[in-house]
């Protein structure tokens, strides 16, 4: 595809409007967040820091993660801080000329995955008055996701009580890496709440949580954590599928982040298969996988995955379905996804309209 293609595709993308469903706020000191914690809270974090589920303790598993190493270059705020940290440069940067016209935010490590589940559920209080303070409420184009620590299902339902009124919050955030299998049923009173509510569950990737990547232990690799974040949602989709999770919550919406998309289909067409050999294990699933995951899982496109030959990503597209599928930057990040740029490949308007702004419009019931 030529440039000058690429520029009309740009001009019409603008004319038509983005939804980038995977925006990463920061916070601009490690302190920020301490002024929306209780005292003992903020007494609790000073003396003893925080207890996550990581190796190393306060910190992020790799260092290509952490906001010195993990970050576009261009995105260092001018007036100092971490990117994404300064709400003036993200509209310069990102909101105002790529034409986002609402931006999901997506807060990572904000206390889900926090040892002592007490001080998670603090944290994750704390990470949603945040949000608002900071961003939604000076900025409409951007919406929260609500942060919950699901191991603690009464915390994670007060939460969603406390914030379910505010249309500025349009998911449910929990990671995917939980302490057991996603679809097991001490997570069901979250996505009966979620389904009650109409609020799509948000899982995304991430470099922290209750078990690593793989089935033999910590990875020797960054690039092999990085590779690995769809294995964790893949395990996701697999267990709220078979543990009956589509079937007893028939409306629930579940919007895989930052996990990749091309392993849906194949995902799909083994599941079936196996489905129709061993039903009679699980006959609670009354319909083939696949049609669970067509009708309750949606996906970002960010990272996509990028055939040799780029027509190819044409039948990945559709066998995942275009309608399935919504466009993710991951500003800040290095491998952040620009949306003129995101698919080179010919879409209909159509299909580029589901994409880039309506698929996200239905999900997350925005104007």
């Amino acid at each position: 595809m030529n440039q000058a293609v690429l520029e009309k595709d740009a001009t019409a993308e603008a004319k038509l409007g983005v939804i980038d469903c995977d925006i990463h706020p920061a916070l601009s000191t490690p302190s920020e967040l301490s002024k929306f914690l209780p005292a003992r809270w903020r007494d609790h974090l000073a003396d003893y820091g925080p207890r996550s589920a990581n190796p190393v303790v306060g910190t992020l598993p790799y260092p290509r993660m952490t906001p010195g190493n993990g970050m576009r270059r261009d995105s260092w705020p001018p007036n100092g801080g971490p990117p994404a940290s300064d709400l003036a440069y993200l509209q310069e940067q990102l909101l105002d000329p790529l034409g986002i016209e609402y931006g999901i935010l997506q807060p990572l490590a904000a206390g889900s995955s926090t040892l002592n589940q007490e001080l998670g559920a603090a944290m994750c209080a704390a990470a949603n008055d945040w949000q608002i303070d900071k961003w939604m409420a000076p900025e409409p184009r951007l919406k929260g996701s609500i942060c919950v620590t699901q191991e603690d299902t009464p915390s994670a339902l007060a939460e969603i009580d406390t914030r379910i009124g505010d249309s500025r919050f349009v998911q449910i955030a929990i990671p995917p890496r939980t302490i057991e299998p996603a679809g097991r049923r001490r997570y069901w009173p979250i996505y009966e709440a979620a389904e009650h509510y109409n609020m799509p569950i948000g899982m995304h990737s991430a470099a922290y949580g209750w078990h690593t990547n793989s089935g033999a232990g910590w990875l020797s690799f960054y690039i092999e954590e990085h590779y690995a974040f769809s294995h964790s949602l893949q395990s996701v989709v697999t267990s709220m599928v078979f543990e009956g999770v589509f079937e007893r919550f028939p409306k629930l919406k579940l919007v895989v982040v930052e996990g990749g998309f091309a392993w849906a289909a194949p995902l799909a067409w083994r599941l079936d298969k196996q489905w129709e050999r061993m039903r009679s294990e699980v006959p609670h699933v009354k319909r083939p996988p696949s049609e669970y995951i067509r009708e309750n899982v949606w996906f970002t496109t960010q990272p996509i995955e990028e055939p040799e030959n780029n027509r190819h990503l044409l039948d990945t597209l559709r066998w995942v379905g275009t309608d399935r599928l919504m466009f993710s930057t991951d500003y800040p990040h290095w491998d952040f996804d620009d949306p003129r740029f995101a698919f080179k490949v010919p879409l209909s308007p159509t299909e580029r309209a589901q994409i880039f702004r309506d698929n996200a419009k239905h999900v997350y019931r925005l104007p």
